[in-house]
């Protein structure tokens, strides 16, 4: 009798240290992760990888010209222009305006990308589409379908991380392997040293009062609950207006002179 009490005890004990270690495991942050490209089978998955909209919108057809942007966006293997030793951007974004500095020397390949990406209004209309309380904010998929699918096979090399993921950096995001760098950035909400090791190399910070902004930027869609990265690169901003309504967008990116 006493050996069966002592074994029914043992089974409990044992469910629910399982079912803790399988809680832990689910609410891990995930770092900024790229979507995983077709030709890559062993990157990560997508950052925030929920299903699409049960009566999901079919993919707009792809103009010659996307609207609102530089038709050289389409022919990204010409931008490659050297950026300044240091340049600030501002972000005018449905939550307000912010700006951002870039000291070139802190990671020059990503501070030369995110120069061409700027200057021709590659992330005009873009929308932060993974917020994640007290972790980061995510952005930089275009909503013109044509324009995402010409930077699908734009990797950058990595660079040397010689800053620390301090609250207010920004950095690319990229995949679990190396140089997969594309047009992603993230916006760090917190001191997330840890990525640091992970090869996260911030190039720039938002200035002042900035992060004021930032930190209202709208994020009850967490990480979990947001659209599918694929899914904005083959539907663009219909997807995201009709199954997540609510996020914030960047009007318009500028180099400030």
């Amino acid at each position: 009798m006493k050996l069966a009490k002592w074994m029914a005890c043992f089974v409990i004990a044992a469910v629910i240290a399982a079912g803790c270690k399988k809680k832990d495991e689910n609410t891990a942050e995930a770092p900024p992760a790229e979507s995983a490209k077709p030709a890559e089978p062993a990157a990560s998955a997508p950052a925030a990888s929920t299903p699409a909209p049960s009566a999901s919108t079919s993919a707009p057809a792809e103009a010659a010209t996307p609207r609102g942007n530089d038709p050289s966006l389409l022919k990204p293997a010409k931008l490659t222009e050297k950026a300044p030793d240091t340049y600030k951007v501002k972000f005018d974004t449905t939550r307000g305006a912010f700006t951002v500095t870039v000291t070139r020397a802190w990671a020059p390949i990503g501070a030369d990308r995110f120069y061409n990406l700027v200057k021709h209004h590659f992330y005009d209309n873009a929308a932060f589409f993974r917020v994640v309380p007290g972790f980061v904010v995510q952005f930089g998929i275009s909503s013109y379908p044509a324009v995402s699918k010409a930077w699908d096979k734009t990797e950058i090399n990595d660079d040397p991380v010689t800053q620390s993921n301090k609250k207010g950096y920004l950095t690319f995001a990229k995949t679990n392997l190396p140089n997969s760098r594309t047009t992603q950035i993230f916006i760090n909400l917190k001191e997330n040293a840890s990525l640091d090791s992970m090869g996260f190399a911030p190039f720039g910070v938002v200035d002042g009062n900035g992060m004021n902004v930032v930190e209202m930027l709208y994020d009850v869609y967490g990480d979990s609950g947001g659209p599918a990265q694929d899914q904005i690169e083959k539907q663009g901003e219909l997807y995201m207006k009709k199954g997540w309504p609510k996020l914030d967008y960047i009007k318009t990116a500028t180099l400030v002179q």
